[in-house]
């Protein structure tokens, strides 16, 4: 997408790779809307902190992200024995399949990753496709992207007011997004529609990212708070609902999504509003069989007592909002097609 700083505009990727620091570039995520900022890792133990961390996130900027890893982690492995080499792939691969454990994009990612590898005869070889392959991966989760823009931009009429949840944006992806696609595409066309961010707590990522995105992008938009959109819907304020996800089964089509995804399921069936997830192919998982299996982040408490922000002197600070001897319980994804109790303990 394109991005506007300082009254000049360019084109960023929310994820890149440096070849010659042999570096994963990454644009600060956690910063945003108040800062614009790329940050580079510069080994693949880095990488994984970012992913854990949150510097990065979103389905597809997270695959992206452990795919250059994966890459980066095998070109710096120095000599050329190759069992000494493919026992340190598989510490790269498990150390960054660890980092978000319920996104599946990243697995996906690092496994196509290592098909690809697998044609190499040497070290070196290995390394140079393991690079080529997490390049074409990227490349082609801007390619999917696009394409669900363009089937998904029919959805879209004049006028329409559109739901959102969480971030599922160009920020989440390497370019373009999922759930904004059909909405970028729509504004190409020319047709005038509103968006509503949730906010999406306890991260906001509704109210700092996605409103972020749109307000960069020109595209009318509101930030309402989490539990104002059953309202909304009852008062016919909103035609269609469009959210991204974190992993779908293959096999029964159950969807895992940021926490508060399911509540909008249930209130667009209330009211009979069509809701969409939008996803590229590397959010499908193909093996597991029930949403109860999808392995469920464990986050820490701090993200639901209190909340990050810029003070009037432009410094970014944490701030405690809970009563301060109160504790957290409570899990930040679900399968939103099956249960609302599916979570990350803290």
């Amino acid at each position: 997408m394109n991005v506007t700083l300082h009254g000049k505009t360019r084109h960023y990727r929310t994820v890149a790779f440096d070849t010659a620091k042999n570096a994963v570039l990454l644009i600060e995520q956690r910063l945003l809307p108040h800062e614009f900022k790329i940050v580079a890792t510069r080994d693949y133990r880095e990488t994984a902190r970012a992913i854990t961390d949150m510097v990065v996130r979103g389905a597809g900027a997270i695959g992206a992200t452990a795919a250059y890893g994966l890459a980066q982690g095998t070109r710096a492995f120095r000599g050329s024995d190759l069992e000494k080499f493919f026992r340190h792939v598989e510490a790269v691969y498990q150390t960054l399949a660890a980092a978000r454990p319920t996104a599946v994009d990243p697995v996906n990612a690092m496994n196509d990753v290592r098909r690809h590898m697998a044609s190499g005869e040497t070290v070196a070889e290995q390394q140079a496709l393991a690079l080529a392959a997490a390049e074409d991966f990227a490349n082609e989760d801007v390619r999917h992207c696009e394409e669900i823009g363009r089937h998904g931009a029919k959805l879209i009429r004049n006028g329409m007011r559109v739901l959102t949840h969480c971030n599922a944006g160009w920020l989440a992806f390497v370019d373009i997004g999922s759930a904004t696609a059909p909405l970028y595409a729509a504004q190409t066309q020319g047709k005038k529609f509103h968006v509503f961010c949730d906010e999406t707590r306890p991260r906001s990522q509704g109210a700092t990212l996605t409103a972020w995105e749109l307000a960069q992008q020109k595209v009318s938009h509101q930030i309402i708070a989490d539990n104002a959109a059953g309202h909304l819907m009852q008062r016919g304020e909103i035609d269609l609902v469009i959210v991204g996800s974190d992993r779908v089964l293959g096999r029964t089509g159950e969807v895992a999504n940021k926490i508060g995804t399911y509540t909008k399921a249930v209130l667009a069936a209330r009211h009979e509003i069509p809701f969409y997830v939008a996803i590229p192919l590397s959010t499908i998982d193909w093996n597991l069989k029930r949403g109860f299996d999808i392995p469920i982040e464990d986050r820490h408490e701090s993200e639901v007592l209190g909340a990050w922000g810029v003070t009037k002197s432009g410094k970014r600070e944490y701030v405690r909002v809970a009563n301060p001897s109160s504790h957290h319980h409570a899990r930040r994804h679900l399968p939103s097609g099956r249960t609302l109790a599916a979570t990350a303990r803290t």
